[in-house]
C-alpha cells in the first residue's frame, strides 16, 4: 500500500485548499489516517487525525476551526479542507496510515504511522 497526497498549491492569507490522500492498495478503511507537515527549516510536525470509521477527530491548536478532516470510506480517500489559511501555514503537508486497525481514538506520535504519502506542498502568501 501507499498513499499519494495531492492538493497543494500557491494561495494567498485568508485562502482555502482542499488536500487529498488516496492508497494505492486496499486496507485503508480500517486504519486511522493523519495529516503531518513540514515548515522550512524546522521539523514535521503533526497537523490533525481521523478515525478509521471517521467518527473521532483531533487537531492541533494552531489550526482548530480552521482546518476540517474526513474521509469517505467507500472511495478510499481522505482529506484535509484549509480554510483562513496563514503563511505559517506553509509546509510539505503529508498523510500517514496508522499501523493498527480499529483504534477508538488517533495518535500523534511519527513512529505510530507506517505508510506515508509522497508529500504536497502548500505556499500560502502573504
Amino acid at each position: 500500500v501507499q498513499l499519494q497526497a495531492c492538493g497543494g498549491g500557491l494561495v494567498q492569507a485568508g485562502g482555502s485548499l482542499r488536500l487529498s490522500c488516496a492508497p494505492s492498495g486496499r486496507a485503508f478503511s480500517d486504519y486511522a489516517v493523519g495529516w503531518f507537515r513540514q515548515a522550512p527549516g524546522k521539523e514535521r510536525e503533526f497537523v490533525s487525525a481521523i478515525t478509521w470509521n471517521g467518527e473521532g477527530s483531533y487537531y492541533i491548536e494552531a489550526v482548530k476551526g480552521r482546518f476540517t478532516i474526513s474521509r469517505d470510506n467507500g472511495k478510499q480517500m481522505i482529506y484535509l479542507l484549509m480554510d483562513g489559511l496563514k503563511p505559517e501555514d506553509t509546509a510539505v503537508y503529508y498523510c500517514a496510515r496508522d499501523r493498527s486497525t480499529h483504534l477508538s481514538g488517533v495518535r500523534f506520535g511519527e513512529y505510530f504511522y507506517d505508510i506515508w504519502g509522497q508529500g504536497t506542498e502548500v505556499t500560502v502568501s502573504s
